[in-house]
């Protein structure tokens, strides 16, 4: 019997670096993309197309995207937040755009420059230049479980802020976990009211920081919710430069090991996955959070 499908994004190369101390070389950058590629990956976020004064680490959005393998089975992500890095990353020849908005006025107001209302306000003109530039366009929830600034997420801001990110053409929203406050109940019930609001079409994405070393759990409560989409970064690395305290992503290898023992098809090779979660770990110079790249191998 065939097993079922699960899509595992690697947001590594952006997300997973963009909180990082140092600024990793382009060319380190291109070889973990490759390296990602080789385990089996097929969608990835590659690089933001944000304001370099305040995100240096992702100041090179351009010479990533130029250095790019040209594969037609692999979907390069470029995230922005704002019209101009819409057109930055359609520029630098992205073909799909993950946009962003929060839920807390809070937390946007540092993120994204503005209220969440303001921000919504270019919302139409961001989806006709994505659509002019051939680019698919998937939208994200920041905050959605809770906020650095102003405390504990309403549920219904939460479905207000997804329904008004799909008054536009989006093929994909995401619910991120921005701060890593969430419990598995959390998950099940805001993936349970968001699915309710949205349109059918609209396939639903899950993003969780293991802050709180609540991430793992907060994985399978989405799957048990029929999410089939879930972000992962190779090593566990990443979190917000504007999130104070906030730790990495959820350990992609982490996932894998997990899901894959769950009878799920995630299309990724474990070895080849912790041999890049290891090379993470050396271009950081650093100890990585992730651990199945530090378990050993058993005889199965």
């Amino acid at each position: 019997m065939a097993r079922e499908k699960l899509e595992l994004v690697e947001v590594s190369p952006r997300d997973g670096l963009q909180n990082e101390p140092e600024i990793v070389s382009t060319g380190d950058k291109l070889a973990l993309i490759e390296k990602v590629l080789a385990a089996g990956f097929r969608r990835l976020e590659a690089g933001s197309f944000v304001n370099p004064k305040k995100v240096p680490q992702m100041a090179d959005g351009d010479a990533v995207f130029a250095g790019l393998p040209k594969r037609e089975d692999a979907h390069f992500i470029a995230l922005a937040l704002n019209p101009r890095g819409v057109e930055r990353a359609l520029a630098a020849g992205a073909r799909e755009i993950n946009y962003v908005f929060c839920t807390s006025d809070g937390f946007s107001i540092r993120n994204n420059g503005g209220t969440v209302d303001e921000t919504f306000r270019v919302w139409p003109e961001v989806a006709r230049t994505a659509q002019t530039g051939g680019a698919r366009l998937s939208a994200t929830v920041s905050t959605a479980f809770g906020c650095p600034f102003d405390g504990e997420t309403p549920l219904a801001d939460v479905v207000r802020v997804a329904e008004r990110c799909a008054e536009q053409n989006i093929f994909e929203l995401a619910l991120a976990d921005t701060i890593g406050v969430a419990s598995p109940r959390d998950v099940r019930e805001r993936f349970r009211a968001v699915k309710a609001a949205l349109p059918s079409s609209i396939q639903l994405r899950a993003h969780f920081h293991n802050t709180r070393n609540t991430a793992l759990a907060n994985a399978v409560a989405a799957i048990e919710e029929g999410v089939r989409v879930l972000d992962g970064s190779l090593a566990g690395i990443g979190g917000c430069p504007f999130a104070p305290g906030a730790a990495g992503n959820v350990p992609t290898e982490d996932l894998v090991y997990m899901f894959e023992r769950m009878g799920f098809d995630t299309g990724v090779d474990l070895d080849l996955a912790v041999e890049a979660a290891r090379f993470v770990g050396r271009v950081l110079g650093k100890s990585t959070p992730g651990m199945v790249s530090r378990a050993p191998k058993w005889p199965k």
